[in-house]
């Protein structure tokens, strides 16, 4: 009987978790589906679910404006140089956060806890970006955010849990704090390594505020702010809009070229995940197990 109850519920749980996963699904399915459907197809309605005619018109229009391209090597720019800066700040800015002995040692330890607890905001972080001469740079979509409290006290964490005896045999062998950093404590700290570049990475892949506020010129553009800006245009002429000048073909469905745009921004990272995930769990859960 007890057995009973258990299966039955085992098969709720496998419906529920089968919808929720579809509801999931739903929505990428959308996304893709409408993106290849037929302009002329999508315009009579016969599109439901999965298009009856399948066209490649709507990334044709978008691959096809020169200023994507401009976009792409702007967003490519900020997620490589970012991310390996952001990676140098974190890793070792929470090494030193780990040297208790270290002058200051406290100071610098209280201004990132309260870095946690409270923000400057938005107004005096574009005053600083303005008097830092960076405004319409892609500098400024790198440099105030190269690195943040929470990072630093995961990656603290990590450094922690790496026996202290492998630092001490070093000192021993005559290493300094540098040559350890190097030599011993980043060949561990992979997992770590991994993790962080993947929420670094897709952090700066999907720059957009800060491009609608620091960046004027359009060449310099992330990618996120051109496309949002291409959905808002393709609702009304994309053809006439100065930003798209290159455009003069005809334009397909706004709603396809606004499904298109969503997955030439979704391949990419979707592509990187799966080759992290495994390193993105591990390396999160091994930062996370002492405080």
């Amino acid at each position: 009987m007890k057995q009973g109850r258990l299966q039955y519920g085992d098969i709720i749980n496998y419906i529920a978790l089968t919808l929720i996963s579809l509801s999931m699904l739903f929505p990428f399915l959308y996304v893709f589906s409408v993106s290849l459907t037929d302009p002329a197809t999508y315009v009579q309605g016969e599109f439901i679910l999965l298009p009856k005619e399948f066209s490649l018109d709507s990334y044709k229009f978008v691959l096809g404006t020169g200023q994507l391209w401009n976009s792409v090597k702007a967003t490519l720019f900020i997620t490589v140089v970012g991310t390996v800066l952001n990676l140098f700040v974190t890793m070792t800015f929470a090494y030193v956060l780990t040297k208790n002995d270290m002058p200051g040692w406290k100071l610098f330890t209280y201004m990132v806890l309260f870095m946690m607890f409270f923000h400057a905001g938005m107004v005096p972080g574009y005053l600083l970006v303005r008097e830092l001469g960076l405004m319409n740079s892609l500098w400024a979509l790198i440099l105030p955010g190269l690195t943040n409290p929470w990072s630093l006290f995961v990656v603290r964490s990590f450094y922690r849990s790496i026996p202290s005896s492998l630092e001490e045999a070093a000192y021993i062998d005559g290493a300094n704090d540098l040559t350890i950093f190097q030599k011993v404590i980043l060949p561990l700290s992979k997992p770590v390594i991994a993790a962080f570049s993947l929420f670094f990475a897709v952090g700066l892949w999907n720059t957009y505020l800060s491009g609608i506020f620091y960046i004027q010129d359009p060449k310099k553009w992330p990618l996120q702010v051109f496309l949002s800006q291409m959905i808002i245009e393709s609702n009304t002429d994309l053809g006439s809009s100065a930003n798209f000048d290159d455009v003069r073909q005809v334009q397909p469905p706004s709603e396809t070229i606004k499904m298109a745009s969503l997955v030439l921004v979704m391949i990419p990272i979707l592509l990187v995940y799966p080759f992290l995930q495994k390193h993105f769990a591990k390396g999160v859960l091994l930062g996370s197990v002492k405080g």
